[in-house]
C-alpha cells in the first residue's frame, strides 16, 4: 500500500494523459451505469466511468436500474462555482437539443419545443412545451439554486502579513468556516477580458492546482482549543495564504505591466495565475469575480461506496437531479406528444443570502418567463387572466437539501421526524411557513412517489429550535403557485465537504422525472376549491 501511495504521488506531480490517469489512479465502481458521454479538460474525475463512454451511448435512455451518480460526480467536479454550474447546465441542455434564448430578444416558441435562457451566467430557466398545450394550462416546475456558502475575494484582495502574501476574502452565506482551514484551496469564477477590437469578453476561469491555504494555529499555541472550541475571527483569522513576499518580486520581473490598478487591488502572483489559465495578458484582465474553492474532487466513499463526499451538494445535487429529469423526460420522440402542460426547471443564484438579487428567486425572472411563454404560444390576443389561470393550474417543487439525522446528535431532530440517508426525498413541513408545503401539495407529491414505488420521508424542526428556509415560500407567495418543499437528506450541510447517500440521488432523479411525466394525470383527480 505504501508503494502504491508513492506511485500515486509521483503521478500527481507528473500526470500521464487523462485517459491513462483515470485507469491508473481512480477506482471505477462497478455498480454505476453511465448513460451519457462526458469529457472534460479538467483534472480526472473520481469514481466515474468516463473512459467507458462511446458516442453511441449519448442517445441511450436511463433505464429503471441505471444510475446518474457518475454523471452527478462529473457535474460537481466541473461546477466549482455557481457560474460553472450554470455553464455546465447550459452545455448539457444544448447537447440535448434545447434551444438557447436571449431575454433581450423576441421569442418564437412552438408546442413540442425545448428552450432555455441564462441570467448573469448564474441563473438558468429551461422548459419544454407539451404538444397538446393550450393557453391557460399550467407549468410544472422544479426550482433549486446554484450557489453554496463559500469565501469570495474582496474587491481589493491583496494584503501581506509577517512576510506572507495574503488574500482578503468575504464570507458568503452561513458556512461552517472552521472546515475551510487546512484545505488545499484555489480560486475560480469569472473574469472580464479586454478584446483586441476594444470589446470586452466574459470568460470563466478555474485554477485547478492548490493555490491557497488557511492554516490552523498549532495546539501548542492554543492549548484550550479542544476544551473551549475553535472559534476563529472571520475577519482577521480566515485569510488564505498565497505565498511568501519573495515571490512578488519575481512575478513583477517576469511580467512588466503598465497597468497599476489591478496590481494595487490584487497580488501580481494571483493575476499571473489567472492569465496563465486564460492564456491572456495580465493587462487584458479588467475585472474579476472569484470564489475560493476546495480542490479535492467529489467522489464516492464509505465501506460500500454508498456515500457521496463532495463540496456544494447543497444545492448542486438538487440542481442536477432536476436538470437531468427535465432533459430525460422529453428526450425521446413522443415524450411530449400527450403533454398539455409546460415542464420547467429554474435554477437560481443567491439563495444562501436571501435571494434578493436580479439573479435570485426574489426577482420575477421565472414569472416573467411564464408570461412571455404564454404570450408567445397564443394564436390570438391573450386576455390578462391567461397568466392567472395558468398559475392556478401550476405546481412548483422547491428542491433544496434536507437535514438527515446525525447519529452523534440525534437529539437535534424531532423524535418522529428523523430522515435517514438512502430512504428517499424528504418533504419539509413548517407551521410558520418557513417551508411552503401544505397538506395538499405534500399529498400530491407523495402520490407520485407512491405510484412509482419511490419512498418519501417527512421533516419538521423541533419547536425549541429555529428553522431555516428555502426559495419555496418566496416563489409560492410571488404569484400564488402551489408549492411543496423537499430535499435529499445530507450531513455536514454548509461544510466545505458534505455527504449524502448515493441511492438518494437516483431516487430524487426518478421522483423528479415522474413528476414531469405523471403530474398532469394525478392533479386532475383532486379539486380542492370547487
Amino acid at each position: 500500500m505504501a508503494a502504491i501511495t508513492r506511485l500515486q504521488q509521483l503521478q500527481l506531480l507528473h500526470p500521464p494523459p487523462l485517459t491513462l490517469r483515470r485507469s491508473i489512479l481512480f477506482h471505477k465502481p462497478k455498480q454505476l451505469t453511465r448513460s451519457r458521454p462526458r469529457s472534460f479538460s479538467t483534472s480526472p474525475i473520481l469514481c466515474s466511468n468516463n473512459s467507458h463512454n462511446t458516442p453511441e451511448s449519448s442517445a441511450s435512455t436511463v433505464g429503471a436500474n441505471a444510475s446518474i451518480v457518475g454523471d452527478l460526480l462529473d457535474y460537481l467536479n466541473e461546477s466549482w462555482t455557481h457560474f460553472h454550474a450554470t455553464a455546465e447546465a447550459k452545455r448539457q441542455l444544448i447537447a440535448a437539443g434545447f434551444h438557447l434564448l436571449n431575454e433581450n430578444d423576441e421569442w418564437d416558441l412552438k408546442p413540442g419545443g425545448r428552450y432555455f435562457f441564462t441570467r448573469n451566467m448564474s441563473c438558468l430557466v429551461a422548459f419544454s412545451v407539451g404538444e397538446k398545450y393550450t393557453v391557460g394550462n399550467g407549468f410544472h416546475v422544479i426550482a433549486a439554486h446554484t450557489d453554496s456558502p463559500c469565501l469570495k475575494l474582496k474587491p481589493r484582495s491583496a494584503s501581506s502579513k509577517s512576510g506572507y502574501l495574503m488574500i482578503n476574502v468575504q464570507t458568503y452565506g452561513s458556512g461552517l468556516w472552521h472546515t475551510w482551514f487546512d484545505r488545499d484551496l484555489s480560486v475560480a469564477g469569472r473574469v472580464i477580458l479586454r478584446g483586441s477590437n476594444g470589446s470586452f469578453v466574459h470568460k470563466l476561469v478555474k485554477v485547478k492546482r492548490p493555490l491557497l491555504r488557511i492554516p490552523t494555529l498549532a495546539i501548542h499555541l492554543d492549548r484550550t482549543v479542544n476544551k473551549d472550541g475553535f472559534k476563529p475571527n472571520v475577519e482577521t483569522q480566515l485569510i488564505p495564504l498565497l505565498a511568501s513576499k519573495l515571490e512578488e518580486a519575481s512575478v513583477e520581473t517576469k511580467e512588466k505591466s503598465t497597468t497599476t490598478s489591478s496590481k494595487a487591488a490584487h497580488h501580481p502572483l494571483l493575476m499571473q495565475a489567472l492569465s496563465d489559465e486564460l492564456n491572456s495578458n495580465i493587462d487584458d484582465i479588467v475585472s474579476i469575480e472569484l470564489n475560493v474553492c476546495d480542490t479535492q474532487p467529489s467522489c464516492l466513499g464509505g465501506g460500500n461506496d454508498e456515500f457521496i463526499f463532495s463540496g456544494r451538494l447543497d444545492n448542486l445535487a438538487s440542481s442536477y437531479c432536476a436538470l437531468r429529469a427535465l432533459i430525460d423526460s422529453c428526450k425521446s420522440p413522443g415524450d411530449l406528444s400527450s403533454e398539455q402542460a409546460i415542464r420547467m426547471v429554474a435554477l437560481f443564484d443567491n439563495e444562501e443570502v436571501g435571494s434578493g438579487s436580479i439573479q435570485g428567486a426574489g426577482a420575477p425572472t421565472m414569472f416573467q418567463a411564464m408570461r412571455r411563454i404564454i404570450s408567445c404560444l397564443a394564436d390570438k390576443y391573450v386576455g390578462e387572466d391567461a397568466f392567472e389561470r395558468a398559475i392556478r393550474k401550476s405546481f412548483l417543487v422547491s428542491a433544496d437539501m434536507a437535514h438527515g439525522v446525525h447519529p452523534n446528535f440525534m437529539d437535534k431532530h424531532e423524535e418522529y421526524h428523523r430522515p435517514e440517508m438512502q430512504k428517499g426525498l424528504v418533504i419539509k413541513h413548517n407551521a410558520n411557513q418557513r417551508y411552503a408545503t401544505s397538506g395538499v401539495t405534500s399529498f400530491l407529491f407523495k402520490e407520485i412517489g407512491k405510484i412509482h414505488n419511490l419512498p418519501t420521508q417527512e421533516f419538521v424542526v423541533r419547536n425549541d429550535m429555529g428553522c431555516g428556509s428555502t426559495i419555496g415560500p418566496i416563489l409560492a407567495s410571488g404569484a400564488g403557485i402551489r408549492t411543496v418543499d423537499c430535499g435529499i437528506p445530507q450531513l455536514s450541510m454548509h461544510s466545505v465537504r458534505e455527504i449524502c447517500g448515493k441511492e438518494d440521488i437516483d431516487i430524487a432523479y426518478k421522483h423528479f422525472k415522474a413528476f414531469y411525466q405523471a403530474f398532469s394525470s394525478i392533479d386532475k383527480k383532486l379539486n380542492v376549491d370547487s
